[in-house]
């Protein structure tokens, strides 16, 4: 089941909050709160997940659904910079959805053991005390619940939905799903006033059976209700329980779309006829509609919808959202050819004033802000979110919006599931750190940066790579740090012969002096070329590739260079490599690093110590020459809370000694010159990325540092990309 978004607080229930005439107002991130805090201490490391999220009506304490870890949790936001974990409530069955209703909170319970009987229930929960006070039983299968502005009913969308294994999922599969409106006294459900709206013989996608997937209520009392599978929006009257009105969600013709799955971003295609298959709703007003149309049977336009209330389209935003997410670097690659990135969720409320509303990507993993103008509407920013966003609540009365963030990657030692909480507030964007703009009318996608290098005449420009998630389409971005947020101005293909220089993973860049670069490419000889060393010139085009001696290969890893320097110039050059972790013929806590030198083709290497970690593993992740040293970035694989190390070190370039492979080998003596850790933290007010990977000094000798946010995959997309301010060493 797709876990729709729950309600919005009304501008009613809590007054704006005055603000300067004149000043600039922005969302920044305040706040992460990881759900798995309110866990019981022998039980962290549980699966969790927060989907849907209501807010009580004093603003101070937030409610989230956790379906597959079978609870609802709350979080004390009394303190919005800090939130305090409130407990969790076990719930018999699987908790769907919440909305807040006085000081109860109302709980969508999904009972179905078979798809042919859908079961569930509503059931009432007492905040203060969090104990199950009653249910009622609704006879199908629940998805999302919302109360009425003046708390008078809820209305909840019973999906009763298709088994996705059943002749390919296709429709119709029936119990046909249904509404529900039950009146609500003091935040207590009348079960026996339960009305039953039946929405069949409306879609025209198989009308025999609907299912409703996303509820919303105006002021009016009226409510809107979408058919995802069905492609279908109806509006409902409360009063009396009837269809008032209906039309089809339709379908859209979409250009400059990344269509394929292929480890490259290429945003030139073609789809037609895109069935818009809508999530969430959201009243605008009582006369105007938005859908966010992620997809779900056979459709998913990338963008989102506003109507009329006769089903007239006002505003499609097409490929708009979706290219402002690539050129955030969020562009989810591994998405491309099913749905990109799924905008799922939605919120709407006025602050201060001003109608806004939220769209939701579920796989770029960010909260699109719009100021709804009556016309098109003005996007004002992108915000990160954690790794799939599916609920948001506003707090008008607070100046809040807050996001519950569905994935839990702790298993595989990513980010757990977290809550985040954004103001609105006098101040600039801390979010984005680096954007791309548009090269000939072309959308330039970018991710996973993963080495840097300054360049050698101009000030404040650097020079990144992309590494394995774009394996088929190497690139080199040039990035203009200068601006703010920093911005890639141009990339340049790396290519074979005139072709894409297929299957590398760039992991480190270095100038050559005549105008073009060294790369390494970490590989995986298993599936890559392997590991290598690779010179292209200023167009792009390989012109020598080196391949790593056979002694040392003898011992090789995946966990091969993760980054190149150069030192001297003509036939003294000597290129720097790090090799990221211990190789078979390294002693334990020791890794390479590797001189070559291009003129008389030699290789040798010296010895690295690495700290150690109590979790994890530790290695080293970048290397750059500067001045009279090699600044090295060593950290740990940990995210988070669980992160302890990311540092930068340096070794003296005249202690370096490199011997001969196959020999011993000198292990060199490193200085602490700067911990990231602080920068990581405070950046934007999220969890600590593990990936720092690019690190590198420009012409001045202002520092930089990139993390790496693997295309988006298993991770939230973030990427910062930020000046460095390191005390001074002698």
């Amino acid at each position: 089941m797709t876990f729709s978004i729950r309600i919005a607080l009304t501008a009613t229930l809590l007054a704006s909050v005055a603000v300067p005439a004149g000043a600039e107002q922005v969302f920044n991130r305040i706040a992460s709160f990881p759900v798995a805090s309110n866990l019981p201490a022998d039980g962290k490391d549980k699966p969790t997940s927060s989907e849907i999220i209501t807010a009580t009506k004093d603003g101070n304490t937030l409610i989230y659904s956790d379906a597959p870890g079978g609870t609802i949790g709350f979080i004390d936001i009394t303190d919005a910079k800090a939130p305090k974990a409130g407990g969790s409530l076990a719930i018999d069955g699987e908790p769907n959805s919440v909305a807040a209703a006085g000081t109860r909170v109302l709980v969508t319970i999904d009972d179905t053991k078979d798809l042919t009987k859908p079961a569930g229930r509503i059931g009432v929960v007492d905040i203060a005390s969090k104990k199950m006070e009653m249910t009622c039983d609704l006879a199908g299968q629940p998805d999302s619940v919302v109360v009425a502005p003046d708390g008078s009913f809820a209305a909840i969308a019973i999906e009763n939905q298709r088994d996705e294994d059943l002749n390919d999922g296709a429709l119709p599969q029936l119990p046909a799903g249904e509404l529900l409106i039950m009146a609500l006294h003091d935040g207590v459900p009348a079960c026996e006033s339960i009305k039953r709206v039946d929405v069949t013989g409306l879609a025209t996608v198989a009308p025999e059976d609907p299912e409703p997937e996303f509820v919303n209520i105006n002021a009016n009392g009226e409510i809107a209700l979408t058919l995802q599978e069905n492609n279908h929006v109806i509006i409902i009257d409360s009063k009396n329980a009837k269809v008032t009105g209906h039309f089809t969600a339709g379908t859209v013709d979409l250009e400059g779309v990344d269509a394929k799955t292929d480890s490259s971003m290429n945003f030139t295609g073609k789809l037609t006829a895109v069935p818009r298959e809508p999530d969430a709703v959201k009243w605008l007003g009582t006369d105007r509609l938005v859908i966010a149309n992620e997809g779900d049977y056979k459709g998913g336009s990338r963008g989102f919808t506003i109507f009329d209330r006769s089903g007239k389209v006002l505003y499609d935003a097409g490929m708009t959202l979706e290219h402002e997410i690539a050129r955030h670097g969020h562009f989810p690659e591994k998405r491309a050819k099913n749905k990109g990135i799924e905008p799922e969720g939605m919120e709407a409320a006025i602050f201060n004033g001003q109608q806004y509303f939220f769209v939701l990507s579920e796989r770029g993993s960010m909260i699109a802000v719009y100021k709804d103008t009556g016309a098109e509407p003005e996007l004002v920013q992108l915000l990160p979110s954690g790794v799939s966003p599916e609920g948001a609540v506003a707090i008008p009365g607070r100046n809040l919006l807050a996001s519950a963030n569905e994935a839990d990657l702790g298993e595989d030692g990513g980010p757990r599931s977290h809550v985040m909480l954004y103001e609105l507030a006098e101040g600039e964007k801390a979010y984005p750190t680096l954007v791309s703009k548009d090269v000939d009318g072309k959308v330039i996608g970018w991710g996973a940066l993963s080495g840097l290098v300054g360049d050698a005449e101009k000030d404040g420009i650097v020079y990144a790579v992309s590494d394995s998630v774009y394996a088929m389409q190497p690139s080199i971005f040039t990035i203009d740090a200068a601006k703010k947020p920093a911005e890639i101005t141009s990339v340049l293909r790396v290519t074979r012969n005139g072709q894409p220089a297929q299957k590398l993973d760039i992991e480190g860049i270095a100038l050559d002096g005549k105008g073009g670069f060294w790369l390494v490419s970490e590989g995986d000889s298993a599936k890559l070329v392997g590991h290598g060393l690779y010179n292209v010139n200023a167009k792009g085009e390989i012109k020598t590739e080196v391949g790593l001696p056979a002694e040392l290969l003898a011992g090789e890893s995946r966990y091969g260079l993760e980054g190149v320097t150069a030192v001297g110039s003509g036939d003294e050059l000597t290129l720097w490599m790090a090799i990221q972790r211990e190789w078979k013929d390294d002693p334990k806590g020791q890794v390479k690093l590797l001189s070559y030198k291009p003129k008389s083709k030699e290789w040798a290497a010296v010895r690295y110590p690495l700290e150690k970690a109590d979790k994890g593993w530790v290695g080293l992740s970048e290397i750059t020459a500067n001045g009279d040293y090699l600044y090295i970035v060593e950290r740990d694989n940990l995210i988070g809370d669980a992160a302890k190390l990311k540092k930068l070190y340096r070794v003296a370039l005249k202690d370096l000694k490199p011997a001969t492979l196959g020999g011993e080998l000198p292990v060199v003596t490193k200085e602490e010159v700067h911990d990231f850790l602080p920068e990581l933290k405070n950046a934007t007010n999220g969890y600590v990325l593990d990936k720092l990977e690019g690190f590198a000094f420009d012409k001045s000798g202002k520092a930089f540092m990139v993390t790496d946010n693997d295309g988006v995959d298993d991770s939230s997309g973030e990427t910062l990309f930020l000046p460095v301010e390191m005390k001074a060493t002698n």
